[in-house]
């Protein structure tokens, strides 16, 4: 099958809010933390257009044979943490990777994370970070797949009467 990896486009609009909504949906099974897709994924789709746009980002669609499978998005972090060389305070972030359930198991992550990699190290990134839910071991396994590694972990506790 032919595999086609590209920026999205305005006429995508559609596609990503499916997408979205499904890695929405599948994370609320993963954490309590999660709203409903359907709910925010308008709002939330406007504020990672924004990113994108003034953060030097992209957001890529991959195709199969013509068919909508997924997408990637990520811009660049300047941060400015006095206790990190000034490579770590200046990263590419993938904040959304989804592959559609049917379409898992054949490599598209990998593909979508190759473009994000591309693109954000034609603006000097040198370092990529990408978070997952602790529950989403599938998540994880392709991130360790692609190269990633832990960096830091974020722990959470239920505060009583909470």
């Amino acid at each position: 099958m032919a595999m086609t990896i590209r920026q999205a486009r305005a006429s995508d609009s559609a596609d990503l809010r499916r997408a979205f909504i499904e890695l929405q949906e599948a994370e609320r099974t993963l954490h309590d933390s999660r709203l409903p897709g359907e709910a925010v994924a308008g709002a939330y789709l406007e504020w990672l257009a924004a990113q994108v746009r003034e953060n030097g980002g992209a957001i890529f669609v991959a195709h199969e044979d013509g068919i909508f499978r997924g997408f990637i998005a990520g811009w660049i972090v300047a941060d400015d943490h006095l206790i990190e060389t000034p490579d770590s305070n200046r990263f590419g972030l993938i904040s959304d990777l989804c592959v559609l359930e049917a379409a898992r198991g054949r490599g598209i992550a990998q593909q979508l994370l190759a473009a994000a990699e591309r693109q954000l190290a034609q603006h000097g990134v040198t370092r990529l970070r990408i978070g997952a839910l602790a529950a989403n071991a599938a998540a994880r396994a392709a991130y360790l797949k692609y190269g990633f590694s832990p960096y830091e972990i974020v722990f959470e506790k239920r505060v009583a009467g909470g």
